[in-house]
């Protein structure tokens, strides 16, 4: 029979979570209602790092980070893309500089953190943005194909966290962004490595997030952006419809900038792709598979051309 004391404490814990639950459905309703700047920290003078920023949704992050005092560094395997990122920046009279890493190599990236410590300092928000895709089923996908995205869109993110986070956790300060995809939370059709990479890089975000509060690294904040097809080309000849909407660079580079700023734990674009992710969960398997027949899950990649390199 279980003691007094060790009832009253269970009962004590119980009482807390319900308060806490309270207080954090309270703090999401304000975080709605009230105006986004409210909850924006200040980045001003802080280092944010970009892989894949030579392009795209990184180059768009480059510049709004940018545009909020933030000294930048893109790390891209195109020299070129690199050196626009860096000209837009300094054009807009703001601090970047460029290198060039292949993120599939380990060695390569350890090494090139060491430059960048050494030669602008220590990264403050880290954001894995680089991606890439096959487009193909999983029979026609190329072994080096597979092994490769599984290397730029998950694999590299432990390498680089590796090497910026010790730095973080010194200070207990920092912040390190996963550009994952909604295809990290449901399959697609002719997208089985790349979603395989992708539920990857969604499950390393959430291992770390709660790896860190654990071990009481409570001021070092994670934030991983699951959005689905975005018009830069990446993923050219998909065909969706008004539930998927192919989105702009534009607004998702905002909202991942936002979402970082805020310290939003997981950002899903459109929104209503939560619907479907706990429909997906509750309803029967079949059920689930006619969904994905009705709003063309398991077509839309029938079309694609896309244009195979890192954005």
């Amino acid at each position: 029979m279980a003691d007094p004391a060790s009832i009253g404490l269970a009962i004590l814990q119980v009482l807390y979570t319900m308060v806490y639950t309270f207080y954090c459905i309270i703090e999401s309703i304000a975080r709605t209602c009230l105006p986004r700047d409210y909850f924006k920290k200040d980045i001003a003078g802080q280092i944010v790092l970009v892989t894949g920023g030579g392009s795209g949704i990184g180059r768009l992050m480059c510049l709004k980070f940018a545009a909020r005092g933030a000294k930048i560094v893109t790390w891209d395997v195109n020299p070129e893309g690199n050196a626009e990122t860096v000209r837009q920046i300094a054009d807009a009279g703001g601090f970047c500089r460029g290198y060039t890493v292949d993120l599939c190599n380990r060695k390569d990236v350890y090494a090139s953190a060491k430059r960048v410590k050494e030669e602008v300092g220590k990264v403050d928000i880290l954001v894995n943005n680089a991606g890439i895709v096959t487009g193909k089923k999983l029979l026609e996908s190329p072994d080096e194909s597979i092994i490769r995205t599984f290397e730029v869109n998950s694999l590299s993110h432990f390498w680089t966290v590796k090497a910026f986070l010790g730095d973080m956790l010194l200070s207990n300060r920092g912040h390190i962004v996963s550009i994952a995809s909604m295809a990290g939370w449901i399959g697609a059709n002719g997208l089985v490595d790349y979603c395989s990479s992708k539920f990857a890089a969604v499950g390393f975000d959430e291992a770390l997030r709660l790896e860190l509060k654990a071990e009481g690294a409570t001021g070092i904040k994670t934030t991983v952006v699951c959005p689905i097809y975005i018009s830069t080309g990446m993923f050219e000849g998909v065909v969706t419809n008004s539930l998927f909407p192919i989105l702009s660079p534009e607004w998702v580079a905002s909202e991942a900038v936002d979402a970082t700023l805020m310290d939003v734990p997981v950002l899903m674009l459109p929104k209503h792709m939560r619907i479907g992710l706990i429909l997906r969960h509750i309803l029967p398997d079949k059920v689930n598979y006619k969904l994905a027949q009705l709003t063309g899950v398991t077509t839309m990649m029938n079309g694609f051309v896309g244009r195979r390199k890192e954005e």
